[in-house]
């Protein structure tokens, strides 16, 4: 079948290593019709889950998209698939080698602790001016004022608005080779983005996300702005649970809407229950379609239709991990996740699939009715997976009786730095369905890694990666030899690395929690292999069976757009290539 493209043909030229100024994104050629890209991220979609809801004719609005669209099978996410790294990956182009994301919490070498504790327990601590200090990194909820309130805790945000205003800067960890400033997550970043490039050619951007640190997705700007990104719009997916009147959620029949003007809020947060994680998911939905009506998130006034925007869903990663009400015994009628090896839904998983797939309907409804969807391109992926997808494999370790085994944390806890362990769970920090391991003293790996190895059984060991088998993946950890302002990787050691990763047998999570099935940020297939599918009204329906990874999103977005991909650091320094079959 002959494929149509996106784009006739680009007026870029590269000459050596020069990145030339981009087009302007709000101008396209007539050679280029697409004007837009929407860009959405399904939290735990795995490619499976597309082939299963799309063979059973259980997502009308996925199949449809699919009919005018490439769909890639053997996608793989970031590694580590955490939220984090998975979410750069997309708008970078680049893997956390570049990026310098390893996970949501993570550890620094250089940088130094905040000035006052974080809301989830990372203590204050002295910044040593000029000198490396090493710290525990945190970019979620704990940066903000209050993250139990769903604003983040800012008082000038309405009770369902959320920004970068809700981040108190005196709970971020701070640059001694910069005066001791806080860092935001958009400066931690190495390189630039998708939004840095379109914004700079011009093209208004929007972007919506669980936490407003994920405001990263702006890429550096050297302040305490996201400058970016023009609407940024972030409620906070772990504040409490709160009556939403007015609001419904997105279903596939009315009589399958939930009103969550009569939730009943649980005390607990928005992604501990089937049908509050829709009703939090249906904020950020309204939010892309007032943005498509050319309006700010909330509506309230005229703005744009941004060259770039999208949104990510909660409401299937909930439905993978959840047992509601917790219980070491999974049914039909407590949990989600899976019945089988297979990947065929439960019933509370199914659910979740269709409101997404109801949702993303609500948004194209949106763009037909004015009249831009033949102008925008539809990306459709995932941060990362979830595993296991066989409800037979999952091992829960220490488990939820305390007496599966031990995480790795647990093993050579004297081995590592005096900050380390999550204090609501007793876990190391990166310590999911993955154990990343930084060591107080990197000369000491050998040492862990022999005590590891010791208690494979009792850490349901798969597999060590540290020294070489390390390097492949990421650059050899250790300290800068010549360390300097945040965040440039500088000569020496890379101060994030982990000394250690460990990746445990398929099915073994790091958790004693009732609540939980399953978990990502690993590297087995159902953490890494995730759906994928760029859809144009214009686009031949097509299947491709190539290995492809979602760091490959970002500079297709940009020569979808007719700008260069190579305008993209993480794209210049990894050789990260656009996707196939659609040029």
């Amino acid at each position: 079948m002959k494929e149509r493209t996106l784009a006739i043909a680009l007026s870029l030229v590269l000459v050596g290593a020069t990145v030339p100024a981009p087009a302007r994104a709000n101008n396209p050629s007539p050679a280029n019709p697409i004007q837009h890209v929407l860009l959405i991220s399904i939290d735990g979609m795995h490619a499976v889950d597309y082939e299963h809801c799309v063979a059973s004719q259980t997502c009308p609005y996925l199949a449809a998209l699919g009919t005018t669209g490439v769909h890639y099978t053997r996608t793989t996410t970031s590694r580590p698939s955490d939220s984090f790294p998975g979410l750069m990956a997309l708008v970078t182009g680049g893997s956390p080698r570049t990026v310098g994301a390893f996970y949501d919490v993570a550890y620094d070498r250089v940088l130094a602790p905040p000035k006052t504790a974080t809301g989830n327990g990372l203590p204050g601590g002295p910044c040593n001016l000029n000198v490396i200090n090493g710290t525990q990194t945190e970019y979620e909820e704990g940066n903000e004022i209050d993250q139990t309130m769903l604003n983040g805790g800012f008082p000038g945000y309405s009770t369902i608005d959320g920004g970068v205003k809700s981040i108190n800067p005196d709970r971020l960890v701070r640059d001694p080779f910069n005066n001791c400033k806080p860092v935001y997550s958009w400066n931690f970043v190495r390189t630039n983005t998708i939004f840095g490039v379109i914004h700079a050619a011009g093209g208004y951007t929007a972007w919506s996300d669980k936490h407003a640190g994920y405001a990263s997705v702006s890429g550096p700007t050297g302040t305490d702005q996201p400058s970016n990104v023009d609407d940024y719009y972030s409620p906070e997916v772990n504040s409490l649970q709160i009556v939403l009147p007015g609001i419904k959620t997105a279903a596939l029949s009315p009589e399958a809407s939930f009103d969550c003007g009569r939730l009943v809020p649980n005390g607990d947060d928005w992604t501990t229950d089937f049908n509050a994680i829709k009703c939090y998911d249906q904020l950020k939905v309204n939010a892309v379609v007032n943005e498509i009506q050319g309006r700010t998130h909330l509506g309230t006034s005229r703005a744009p239709v941004p060259t770039i925007f999208g949104m990510n869903f909660q409401a299937v990663s909930v439905g993978q991990k959840l047992i509601e009400p917790k219980s070491a015994i999974r049914t039909d009628a407590n949990s989600g996740g899976y019945e089988d090896a297979q990947g065929t839904p439960r019933p509370k998983m199914l659910d979740e699939i269709q409101f997404v797939d109801a949702a993303i309907g609500q948004m194209v409804a949106a763009l037909k009715h004015e009249g831009l969807l033949d102008s925008t391109t539809i990306i459709i992926t995932a941060k990362h997976g979830q595993s296991p997808t066989d409800p037979n494999r999952f091992f829960p370790i220490p488990g939820h009786s305390g007496n599966n085994g031990t995480p790795p944390s647990g093993i050579i806890g004297n081995l590592l730095p005096a900050v380390y362990n999550d204090p609501n769970n007793g876990l190391g920090l990166a310590e999911d369905d993955v154990s990343q391991i930084w060591l107080a003293a990197s000369n000491r790996t050998g040492d862990a890694v022999t005590a590891l190895e010791n208690a494979a059984t009792a850490i349901g060991l798969g597999q060590i990666y540290y020294g070489a088998s390390l390097s492949t993946l990421f650059n050899p950890p250790g300290v800068p030899e010549h360390p300097g302002p945040c965040c440039k990787l500088r000569e020496g050691g890379d101060p994030r690395t982990p000394d250690i990763v460990v990746i445990p047998n398929v099915g073994v999570v790091y958790t004693g929690n009732l609540k939980k099935q399953s978990e990502h940020g690993g590297f087995a297939w159902d953490d890494t292999n995730v759906m994928l599918m760029v859809s144009n009204p214009n686009l031949e329906a097509r299947t491709s069976h190539s290995f492809v990874e979602t760091a490959q999103v970002a500079p297709t977005i940009l020569k979808i757009l007719g700008l260069d991909p190579n305008a993209l650091d993480a794209v210049r320094l990894e050789g990260t290539p656009v996707l196939p079959s659609l040029f």
